[in-house]
């Protein structure tokens, strides 16, 4: 409830302000009441009427137990005035938290915005889509989160946005939401955490350099295809994949959908919770020819020995059918080896050593500790020592 002392102060406050401009504006409240937006709407408008650049806005309504995942799409509907969207000197805006927001205007139009940050708002009839990023020329910078909220946009279209951020947990909607695309020709950057999705029909991410991926399996989603996503970011350089992602690409290999040939990859890393998904760690290094280095999240579930089921699916130009076993890792090409979260385990000194025999290639090794695990750094040294070139640099350093 937004109490009668807060409304004095905020009125008062904007008062003095007269004529001078305003830089930044944060406002965060609790409606729970649809009247209260009345006190609210006036303040934003009032804010870039002074000719704002940074706002934070965070309404959250006030949602009984039970309440929010029932009615998440027709609750608490939040209308902001025409002047929000056609502010002319607004160019950093957050805005949230958990309501829906009234059809938009059709001439969304905020010419100097570079970064907008949205955090689980239901829009109506796609306007995030196709009226509200349409409206934005300029902006470079885009934010997406929703938690046990509907995740919308299905398709993010732009020829500015540089660097995206994307984060769906919102598992119970995905029956609805068949695909995903990006039309994002000058992208950067793709920070993407998804259930992994029936379909992703459009990916054009041409300018792509970096990108991590986070795509979990789940109950709603039978047979995943990541292939139009892999695709679409075949040209980056820098990829890191959650243990999640790596558990949808082993899925998606016993289901006959292979991997693209990632030509321009240079520093890839990734890890795994179970064995399974680690068996295909050789097939992903053969999909990199110019890999040069390696991060390893964990050694936890590695296994010197490797088979993998890829019915039908092409390894090195050959039709594979059934089991291959004994895969040796290829890291002919790999010139810097990294291990997180090692723990010192026999088991996991015995992994990196097998790893690491005979790679003459390796011209560092990296193994991070976490801190406060006891591990003797010095006698990992003299293992590595023993099991690499004398070419090769070692580090030991604790996280």
């Amino acid at each position: 409830m937004i109490r009668e002392g807060f409304r004095d102060f905020v009125n008062r406050t904007l008062t003095l302000q007269c004529d001078s401009r305003i830089e930044k504006f944060s406002l965060k409240c609790h409606i729970h009441e649809d009247r209260e937006m009345a006190y609210v709407a006036p303040w934003i408008r009032n804010a870039v009427e002074h000719g704002i650049t940074e706002m934070d806005i965070s309404i959250k309504p006030h949602f009984e137990p039970g309440e929010l995942l029932a009615n998440i799409k027709t609750h608490r509907e939040v209308s902001l005035s025409r002047e929000f969207f056609t502010s002319k000197t607004l160019v950093k805006l957050t805005l949230g938290t958990r309501f829906t927001l009234e059809k938009l205007p059709p001439d969304v139009s905020l010419l100097a915005l570079k970064s907008l940050f949205i955090d689980s708002i239901h829009f109506q009839y796609e306007d995030l889509c196709y009226v509200l990023l349409p409206g934005y020329p300029v902006l470079e910078d885009l934010v997406v989160r929703h938690k046990d909220y509907e995740a919308l946009p299905c398709r993010i279209s732009s020829q500015t946005i540089k660097r995206i951020s994307v984060h769906y947990d919102c598992e119970f909607e995905i029956g609805s939401i068949s695909s995903m695309a990006f039309d994002v020709p000058s992208l950067v950057s793709l920070d993407y955490s998804d259930c992994a999705l029936p379909e992703y029909i459009t990916v054009n991410l041409e300018s792509l350099v970096e990108a991590r991926l986070d795509l979990r399996c789940t109950k709603n989603v039978w047979i995943p295809d990541v292939w139009g996503l892999f695709y679409g970011i075949r040209n980056v350089e820098t990829l890191h994949l959650t243990p999640n992602s790596v558990d949808v690409i082993s899925q998606c290999l016993r289901d006959g959908i292979p991997l693209p040939v990632f030509n321009n990859l240079v520093n890839l890393s990734c890890g795994s919770k179970n064995k399974r998904s680690w068996k295909l760690l050789p097939y992903l290094l053969e999909q990199c020819p110019k890999l040069q280095t390696l991060i390893i999240q964990n050694l936890i579930g590695y296994t010197g020995d490797f088979y993998i089921p890829m019915h039908q699916v092409k390894f090195n130009n050959l039709e594979m059918d059934g089991y291959t076993t004994d895969v040796d890792i290829p890291l002919n090409q790999v010139k810097v080896l990294h291990i997180l979260c090692y723990r010192g385990t026999a088991q996991e000194l015995k992994r990196l050593k097998s790893l690491l025999r005979g790679r003459n290639c390796v011209e560092l090794v990296r193994v991070e500790i976490a801190q406060g695990v006891g591990v003797d750094d010095g006698k990992i040294l003299q293992t590595l020592g023993v099991s690499v070139s004398s070419k090769c640099k070692t580090e030991v350093e604790i996280f």
